[in-house]
């Protein structure tokens, strides 16, 4: 009788044992966790990104967590490492994070992306104003990109700087360059008059206006650069693996998807469309072009 009533107590507490195991294998998957380059102010992010979370969530299934991070570099970081699966990157740093983590794929973008510009702005009180051409009278201005791993705020920008001038540096065509690190700040710092002249995403700037935030008494767009591929949403190649057979599609099927103006206002984006890596090669060619890529 002890025999038995100690099998049957053993064999309970064998069940129990069992049953994390066995929940872990057919239950929850792993949160699916996604970042973004902080290219304007914090507020506005976590507004952007909340809603991209909510969403996500219930198109996938699956636990969805988006995570902040502080600068450029942070994002391509937490990317390859594996810190997070997916992430809303700007043309060069995609193109970064594609490179440092294979099998990496971009899947979507905005309707916008495509033809994305750069406006050069310039506080009133240069008395630039705005021109066709490439404004050559910056020269020996103040001027601040963003981030440097910015594509609209630092990479395509210097890229035109230097075709402008014939192949001379930033630091050889201004009398000070800075790095504000996002394209808000960019705006501030040239409506302050703390920097003459700057670079920054025209949809930031769009956003920025439409805030409130822009005085165009103190600030005002001087150039409109031509057209080049920016940000999209990059996915690691694992995640399938982890998240099961076809999740990348469905990951881009609901991005794609996305209708709902309260998520997409915050991007200053139409509509999100399909994209593959090699709408990116020009992008490469201009980092490896200015020495920004090896």
């Amino acid at each position: 009788m002890l025999r038995r009533t100690l099998g049957r107590a053993l064999l309970g507490a064998l069940a129990c044992l069992a049953l994390p195991q066995a929940a872990d294998a057919q239950g929850a998957k792993p949160t699916f966790v996604f970042t973004g380059i902080p290219d304007q102010d914090e507020s506005r992010l976590v507004e952007r990104f909340g809603k991209v979370a909510a969403y996500l969530e219930a198109k996938l299934g699956v636990p969805v967590k988006y995570l902040p991070v502080k600068n450029y570099p942070a994002a391509v970081t937490a990317f390859t490492n594996g810190q997070v699966q997916l992430a809303w990157f700007g043309g060069f740093t995609g193109v970064q994070a594609r490179k440092a983590a294979p099998g990496a794929q971009a899947i979507a973008q905005g309707a916008e992306d495509a033809a994305f510009k750069t406006y050069l702005i310039a506080n009133t009180k240069t008395g630039l104003t705005r021109t066709a051409d490439f404004p050559k009278a910056i020269a020996g201005k103040t001027f601040t990109f963003g981030s440097r791993a910015s594509t609209s705020g630092r990479l395509m920008p210097e890229y035109f700087i230097r075709e402008a001038f014939l192949g001379k540096t930033p630091e050889e065509v201004f009398s000070r360059v800075g790095f504000s690190g996002d394209h808000s700040r960019t705006i501030q710092l040239v409506q302050s008059g703390a920097f003459e002249v700057g670079a920054v995403d025209y949809s930031v700037w769009d956003l920025d206006n439409k805030a409130g935030k822009v005085d165009p008494k103190e600030v005002g767009i001087i150039w409109e650069s031509p057209p080049f591929p920016d940000y999209q949403w990059t996915v690691r190649g694992d995640v399938d693996a982890i998240y099961g057979a076809g999740f990348t599609e469905r990951l881009k099927a609901a991005l794609v998807g996305i209708t709902d103006p309260a998520i997409l206002a915050p991007f200053a984006r139409s509509k999100f469309i399909p994209v593959t890596n090699a709408a990116y090669e020009p992008v490469e060619r201009v980092a490896k072009s200015t020495g920004l890529l090896d």
